[in-house]
């Protein structure tokens, strides 16, 4: 299923594609997509619904962020060799580890506003990755069983503050809209092997990302079995899991979004965002 969510902010419905790629309300059949309600139990019920005999939506509007809210937005660092070779970064041992505040979450046609300061925020495409049942001590062979779906996402990250102001990266992924989702939650039956998934990423019409999931250091089950070593994964939570090269700050010299420009992140199969970048308020 590719689920979704439509209206406007604050205000959205969940929602899914019909077989022709038309949205059919979920209004009644789930509160929403988020915590407990993309838990695989929940997602399970929605696989026995007609979905052709839900009521059909003709204008959905506005596209919100796939997941309504979550739990923990958790992200791995430098996990494409191709990346991790154009920051002039050793490749890490274990996964590199970070977090961004759930405030960043975005839909995947909103705009992004620059942070007031900001001289170097850089574009991120990735794929996300859902729990959807606890996760605690799970094994490798074990882990993609507790995975929801999938989704694109765009680490958006000001470089400057990530790299420069000392503490932890934090601090230059969290602004508000700098955590786009979306458009779709994909359920895990359609996404056979997460790591044969085509990545790309345009700026105003020019690829700058073009790489697949198989350029992972670390892979999703690999990353999943790592993390519930260290903590409990819980239903809704998102799991960012790296970007491959081409982003800004890899280049000579360095390229940061402007205002007016066009970033079109896209995850094979998950579809594809387009974010305009706007001055800071």
């Amino acid at each position: 299923m590719k689920l979704l969510r439509f209206g406007p902010v604050g205000q959205e419905r969940p929602g899914v594609l019909d077989a022709d790629g038309a949205v059919r309300d979920l209004t009644g059949a789930v509160p929403d997509f988020a915590g407990p309600h993309v838990a695989l139990e929940t997602l399970s019920h929605l696989h026995d619904l007609n979905i052709s005999a839900l009521p059909l939506v003709a204008d959905p509007g506005r596209i919100g962020a796939c997941l309504g809210w979550v739990p923990n937005f958790i992200c791995i660092g430098l996990n494409y060799a191709q990346h991790a070779a154009e920051t002039g970064a050793a490749t890490p041992k274990e996964p590199i580890v970070f977090n961004k505040v759930t405030s960043a979450l975005a839909g995947p046609f909103d705009d992004l506003t620059l942070l007031r300061d900001s001289v170097a925020t850089d574009w991120e495409v990735e794929l996300g990755v859902v729990i959807g049942r606890p996760a605690q001590y799970v094994s490798e062979a074990k882990a993609l069983s507790h995975v929801a779906g999938y989704c694109t996402l765009n680490d958006i990250s000001e470089r400057d503050w990530q790299k420069s102001r000392g503490g932890q990266w934090v601090k230059g992924k969290s602004g508000p809209g700098y955590g786009p989702i979306g458009p779709w939650l994909v359920t895990a039956d359609e996404v056979p092997d997460p790591q044969a998934l085509r990545l790309t990423l345009d700026l105003d019409g020019q690829r700058m990302q073009d790489s697949a999931t198989s350029d992972m250091i670390f892979s999703v089950a690999e990353i999943i079995a790592y993390l519930s070593r260290f903590c409990l994964l819980m239903p809704g939570d998102i799991i960012a899991t790296g970007t491959p090269s081409g982003v800004g700050m890899g280049m000579s010299p360095a390229r940061y979004l402007k205002p007016g420009e066009i970033m079109e992140a896209e995850v094979e199969g998950l579809g594809r965002q387009r974010t305009q970048v706007r001055a800071a308020d």
